[in-house]
């Protein structure tokens, strides 16, 4: 594009036109490296995490009490108590030696692994003890009721995360649960930031009428290193198409660069010049000029040797606003990232399915963020409280307030996005 018309595209028409220009795929591929899992947070995975065994491993009682077979306490009540023998006691990690038969169990606190022949576990608040060798049981309880099975929680062989996933603190957790001590992930894109014109001066100096400090380095930094990129600050370039050139192919050859933010170089007068060296950089050169956007209007795109180069209004407004509704999405996807339904830090959803609580607290529901017919929906993820499985999955949760004794499906509910 050699001498592109002043046309205005829309936010999408401009991504659209970028994707298909640049080679994701290629870039993605050599822009991966392997960090430790303590330094992981917030990066993004560049491969899928498979379960490469059970967690937690064993069958393993989430409450204090008595581990027994579930079917002895059937019928069980306050006037008609279960009967029990008492075998022994299970403490924490130790592999348990002891055969529960009916009529048997053992004590056990939470976290202890289920002995041999045991499919339950009573909690202690129902028991009353005998003597030292008898309780009785008041309650009964289900099969398995008070157990996390051996592969309730991450089952072997499961896609735990996928690649393309911002890693948050419950990812972290989650991996370490699988012992993943390095974890392979996409680079930090480089951004270098040149600010452009006469007129700016550093942010330390004393402004002559007619100058200004420069606010869009910091402005632009900040907002790079927000998003997890790293910025790479520039010295400020005068009105001068040979020293934007020469700075720009500096950019373009440099191994730390994978973008180029140029503040004040699309407006009236230095557009001419800096289009004229966008397109001398490399192919293919100025991709859109013009956004139909306001304000951010004189907004350029530029792909040279598969390096984009982003030409911003001077206004620091609309420097922001550019990097917001566009840049942003950019950074993101040479960050390899896939985006969440919701990008906002709170989302209004309607409750797909029923919530019973009990009242008298507040309680957290994890949920998964669906789209259907234009509307998000929240959908309970639903599992015993020692499965940070369920953490890993949820987009967010909605709170249920400490008088509230459940919510309904189709209410309207504020979802508090991870």
């Amino acid at each position: 594009m050699n001498n592109p018309l002043f046309k205005l595209m829309t936010l999408e028409e401009s991504l659209q036109v970028f994707r298909n220009s640049f080679d994701y795929k290629n870039y993605l591929a050599l822009h991966q490296e392997k960090i430790e899992l303590i330094s992981a947070s917030k990066r993004v995975l560049a491969e899928d995490i498979i379960a490469k065994e059970n967690i937690p491993g064993f069958n393993r009682a989430t409450v204090d009490g008595y581990a027994l077979k579930a079917g002895d306490t059937f019928g069980a009540s306050d006037g008609l108590p279960a009967y029990l023998e008492v075998i022994g006691e299970i403490r924490m990690s130790e592999i348990p030696s002891l055969l529960v038969c009916s009529g048997q169990t053992a004590r056990i606190s939470t976290g202890g692994m289920l002995p041999e022949g045991a499919d339950a576990v009573v909690m202690l608040e129902y028991t009353e003890q005998i003597d030292e060798t008898m309780i009785e049981a008041n309650r009964p309880v289900a099969l398995w009721e008070n157990v996390l099975r051996a592969d309730e929680d991450i089952k072997k062989g499961e896609i735990l995360l996928k690649k393309g996933q911002l890693l948050r603190p419950q990812d972290i957790g989650l991996l370490a649960a699988l012992g993943w001590g390095t974890v392979l992930v996409y680079k930090k894109p480089g951004v270098a930031i040149i600010s452009t014109g006469d007129e700016i001066v550093p942010v330390h100096s004393q402004p002559k009428p007619g100058q200004v400090r420069d606010i869009n380095l910091y402005a632009l930094g900040a907002s790079v290193e927000e998003i997890g990129a790293i910025p790479h600050y520039r010295d400020i370039i005068p009105d001068d198409e040979l020293a934007l050139e020469k700075e720009l192919r500096k950019c373009i050859e440099s191994d730390e660069i994978d973008m180029v933010l140029i503040s004040g170089g699309s407006s009236v007068g230095s557009r001419d010049y800096t289009l004229k060296v966008l397109n001398h950089l490399g192919s293919p050169g100025v991709l859109v000029h013009g956004l139909a956007l306001k304000p951010g209007k004189p907004t350029i795109i530029s792909l040279n040797n598969q390096k984009p180069i982003i030409g911003l209004p001077g206004h620091p407004v609309s420097t922001l606003i550019v990097f917001e509704s566009i840049v942003k999405k950019i950074l993101s996807d040479l960050k390899g990232e896939i985006l969440p339904l919701g990008l906002n830090r709170t989302v209004e959803a309607l409750l797909e399915n029923n919530i019973a609580s009990e009242g008298g607290r507040e309680e957290f529901i994890r949920v998964i963020l669906k789209k259907k017919d234009g509307k998000f929906w929240a959908v309970p993820v639903l599992g015993k409280s020692g499965m940070i499985s369920t953490l890993a999955k949820a987009d967010g949760y909605i709170v249920i307030g400490l008088n509230q004794e459940g919510l309904y499906q189709g209410d309207l509910v504020t979802v508090y996005l991870f």
